[in-house]
């Protein structure tokens, strides 16, 4: 199995793992490291120090910028936009260090059109729905909505809203609070 890149796409990295496609349109410039099987949608922008881990879906127009990290089977959705300068002004080119580092725990789903400010930490299996503009902390298993996005309930592993007693009417997953969301019993 190979690095898939669309005649029309563009992968400038050589840290791309087996598996994964990159579509027409994209970019993923040098420097970005990308685990395997994951799917860059059409239009989507991967910036030279970001990294993806494996089975990362980027769905189409989705940009990642410089300091974000997704971990593992992460979903981002169409139009999801990343921000990595509190203070951005055209005259000042901050890099590095300078830039306020995203967090993506592992399994989160980030919904189309999601804006992420900097600086925050989404934690595993969380979910910002459709629109949200994150702009702190989101703990483990949540779910948030809005402009900014406030807690609205708790999701599981699989995505379905929890009922009252933290368990999941799908699959029977039962959860409990930690000291970052909900942990799984």
């Amino acid at each position: 199995m190979t690095v898939f890149v669309h005649p029309k796409g563009l992968c400038e990295s050589d840290e791309v793992g087996e598996g994964t496609r990159v579509w027409a349109f994209a970019h993923v410039l040098p420097g970005a490291r990308v685990g395997r099987d994951c799917n860059i949608c059409d239009n989507a922008f991967v910036e030279g120090r970001a990294v993806l881990g494996d089975r990362v879906t980027v769905k189409n127009g989705t940009l990642v910028f410089d300091g974000v990290v997704c971990e593992d089977e992460v979903f981002l959705g169409p139009n999801v936009l990343f921000t990595n300068d509190l203070r951005p002004r055209a005259a000042i080119r901050r890099t590095g260090d300078d830039l306020l580092a995203t967090v993506v725990r592992r399994g989160a789903s980030l919904g189309a059109g999601t804006v992420v400010v900097c600086g925050v930490e989404i934690g595993e299996h969380a979910f910002a729905a459709a629109g949200s503009v994150v702009t702190k902390d989101v703990p483990a298993h949540a779910f948030v909505a809005g402009n900014p996005a406030r807690h609205k309930g708790w999701v599981c592993s699989c995505g379905q809203r929890l009922d009252a007693g933290l368990v999941c009417p799908d699959c029977g997953g039962r959860f409990a609070e930690g000291d970052k969301g909900l942990v799984a019993l």
